[in-house]
C-alpha cells in the first residue's frame, strides 16, 4: 500500500503518518525502485492501534510506551493513569465552573469571588462614589488573589476604612485629579494618609513585601500625575516604616 491508501484505511492523514515517522513512533517502510514508501498490513495495524490511543488521550510518548516490545509500559497500566489524569481535569473544570457561576450570580460592578476574610472586609466599607476608594477596593481584591493578603491584615484594613476621616481623605485624593504636581496640598494629604494608617498593618507586612518590583510604577500610573505624587510617597512610607 502507498502512503495515501493506508492514510484512508486507517482513517488517518497522510501528514500524521509522516510526522509518526519523524519522532520514530512509525518505523520507515521500504521504498519501492521509484522512492514511493510501500507499507505493509502489519503497518496499518500498527497505526490503527497508534490512532485508537491518541483518541483516548494519550500522548505520543505514552503511545510509544505502550507499542514498545521490551520495557514498554502494559496497556492497563497506561490507561490507569490516563483516567486518574481525566479525573483530576474533571475535578478542575467543576471548580471553574463553580466559581464563573458565582461571579455571574454577582451583580454587575462587583469584584467578583473573593476571601472570606476580604468579603467581610469590602462589606463594612462605606457606601461611596470615590473613584479612589474604587481603585483601593481593586487593589484589595488584587492582594486578595494573589495570596499575600491574610485575615490578620484585612483585619487591620477594617480599622482603616472604618475611620470616618478617611472618606475625608478620600475626597481630598479625588480633589487632585486635574491637579499639577507641585500643588501644595500634595505633602500634607500624603501625610494625613500616611499617618491614619495603623502602626500594626506597617509592621504586618513583611519588609521584602511591601512593594513588589515593577507593582509601584504600574500602581501609579493608574492616578493622575498630582495623585501619583501623593500615593507614592504613602508607598515610600510603607516601605520605610515596614522596615522600622
Amino acid at each position: 500500500m502507498r502512503i495515501g491508501e493506508i492514510a484512508a484505511l486507517v482513517g488517518l492523514t497522510t501528514r500524521a503518518i509522516r510526522h509518526y515517522h519523524h519522532v520514530g513512533l512509525l518505523p520507515e517502510p521500504e521504498r519501492r525502485p521509484n522512492g514511493y514508501r510501500t507499507y505493509s498490513v502489519r503497518d496499518a495495524v500498527l497505526l490503527a492501534r497508534v490512532r485508537r490511543l491518541t483518541e483516548l488521550g494519550l500522548g505520543l510518548d505514552e503511545v510509544r510506551d505502550v507499542l514498545a516490545d521490551d520495557a514498554g509500559r502494559e496497556l492497563a497500566d497506561v490507561l490507569e493513569e490516563l483516567d486518574a489524569d481525566l479525573a483530576r481535569q474533571e475535578a478542575a473544570i467543576r471548580e471553574r465552573r463553580r466559581r464563573l457561576g458565582a461571579l455571574l450570580a454577582e451583580p454587575p460592578g462587583t469584584t467578583g469571588p473573593v476571601s472570606p476574610a476580604l468579603a467581610a472586609l469590602l462589606a463594612q466599607a462605606p457606601r461611596t462614589d470615590s473613584p479612589s476608594a474604587a481603585k483601593d477596593r481593586e487593589y484589595l481584591t488584587l492582594l486578595d488573589a494573589a495570596s499575600t493578603g491574610n485575615q490578620e491584615v484585612f483585619a487591620l484594613f477594617g480599622r482603616l476604612i472604618a475611620d470616618p476621616a478617611v472618606a475625608e481623605l478620600y475626597e481630598r485624593l479625588d480633589a487632585l485629579a486635574e491637579a499639577p504636581v507641585d500643588d501644595p496640598r500634595i505633602a500634607p494629604l500624603a501625610a494625613d494618609l500616611a499617618a491614619a494608617v495603623p502602626e500594626e498593618l506597617f509592621a504586618a507586612i513583611p519588609e521584602d513585601g511591601a512593594v513588589v518590583t515593577g507593582f509601584k510604577e504600574a500602581l501609579l500610573a493608574e492616578y493622575a500625575p498630582a495623585q501619583a505624587e501623593v500615593v507614592g510617597r504613602l508607598m515610600d512610607a510603607f516601605v520605610e516604616r515596614s522596615r522600622g
